[in-house]
């Protein structure tokens, strides 16, 4: 039997998630809303990526603060018009999809990475005359060599911020979102604060492990008390880079975050130095996710260049993940779900406008071939 296609329950204070199967559509930034407020791109990519077979769809990293933003042209969720925004949408995806498919949503602050054009029109840093605006570190420490440095957090912003986590996730909880991942991955802010490489800090958020993680762990705990459904955090797992972010690091990190109440971690890596040295192949992160599971007993999710059913299954086979996600794969073959459950000889839930793209002997199953019909 296929454990892809095998379901898993999520555990949570609210009494559990469970999911059909163990496939994730991993967050992926859009960078089509307006003033943060989600549209009508928006709409058609969850409706379409909600028809994708997976058990569980993950909204783009969103903003908690407007100043959180990545870019102008990020999805936020800081105030009632950016709820509204995007809870209508979502209501509109929602409904054209299987009810079945769950929904999480990451929520993040881009630290020093803010305030940046989007990809395709270069993703550098913004100047105020380009749109662009201040941005904070935990230290004065800019990404690039050639930015402006960000400026350090206080500790009365960082009551800000962590509040801001936390009325996002209240939100969330509004428009019937399953689930939260905190975004602690990828160089911002929370990362950030992680990092050696980008926290310098002399009070009692720098410097030390514990300190470094004192703030990643006040903004999840907090949310934890808000929020009681699925609640889970991605995080690099590596910096790739000596005296960075690394692997023990994390395994501790991940043991606090699960006596913290976390319900899964989400395991990626790099994204917080130019310097870093990535060691891409195919599953390259999966060793990440394996050893910090094994060490925790965490569930974990496992991403980066899992592109092949078989390569999926494998990986669940042998205990490296409980979760399997894809983001550029879904892109590209939204019913990638689809393709490997056939593959795998597993079944997925989809909308009925959609059978006739199965072998005729399939539709008869569902019901849906007349006498006659072409």
């Amino acid at each position: 039997m296929s454990l892809l296609f095998s379901p898993l329950t999520l555990p949570s204070p609210r009494g559990g998630l469970t999911l059909a199967n163990r496939l994730v559509v991993a967050p992926m930034c859009q960078y089509s809303a307006q003033d943060g407020g989600a549209t009508d791109w928006h709409l058609m990519h969850w409706a379409n990526l909600l028809n994708s077979g997976a058990a569980l769809f993950t909204i783009e990293a969103t903003a908690v603060l407007p100043e959180a933003r990545i870019t102008p042209h990020c999805l936020g969720l800081w105030d009632d018009r950016t709820e509204a925004a995007l809870a209508d949408h979502l209501q509109r995806a929602r409904a054209l999809a299987p009810p079945s498919t769950a929904v999480c949503i990451q929520l993040a602050h881009a630290g020093r990475k803010a305030s940046s054009a989007v990809p395709w029109q270069g993703g550098q840093l913004l100047a105020p005359a380009q749109g662009g605006w201040e941005t904070f570190g935990p230290s004065a420490l800019p990404h690039l060599p050639n930015e402006p440095a960000p400026t350090a957090l206080s500790g009365t912003q960082l009551v800000e911020i962590r509040d801001a986590f936390v009325a996002a996730a209240q939100r969330a909880a509004r428009m019937g979102i399953e689930a939260v991942e905190l975004h602690s991955a990828h160089g911002y802010l929370l990362h950030q604060f992680l990092s050696p490489l980008a926290n310098q800090r002399s009070d009692a958020y720098g410097g030390s492990f514990e300190n470094r993680i004192r703030f990643p762990l006040e903004v999840f705990t907090a949310v934890r008390q808000a929020f009681d459904g699925v609640l889970g955090l991605r995080l690099s797992a590596s910096d790739w880079v000596d005296g960075g972010w690394d692997l023990p690091q994390s395994i501790e990190f991940s043991k606090r975050l699960q006596a913290a109440g976390c319900d899964f971690v989400h395991v990626s890596s790099g994204g917080v130095s130019p310097l870093q040295k990535i060691a891409l192949g195919a599953g390259y992160q999966v060793p990440f996710a394996q050893t910090i599971r094994a060490a925790t007993g965490l569930v974990t999710t496992s991403v980066g260049l899992i592109t092949e059913a078989q390569q999926a299954e494998a990986i669940l086979q042998a205990g490296d993940a409980d979760l399997i996600a894809l983001a550029r794969a879904f892109l590209y073959q939204p019913r990638w779900g689809w393709q490997a459950a056939a593959a795998l000889g597993g079944t997925v839930e989809a909308s009925p406008q959609y059978w006739r793209c199965l072998p005729r002997e399939a539709q008869a199953v569902f019901g849906q071939v007349a006498v006659g019909q072409r």
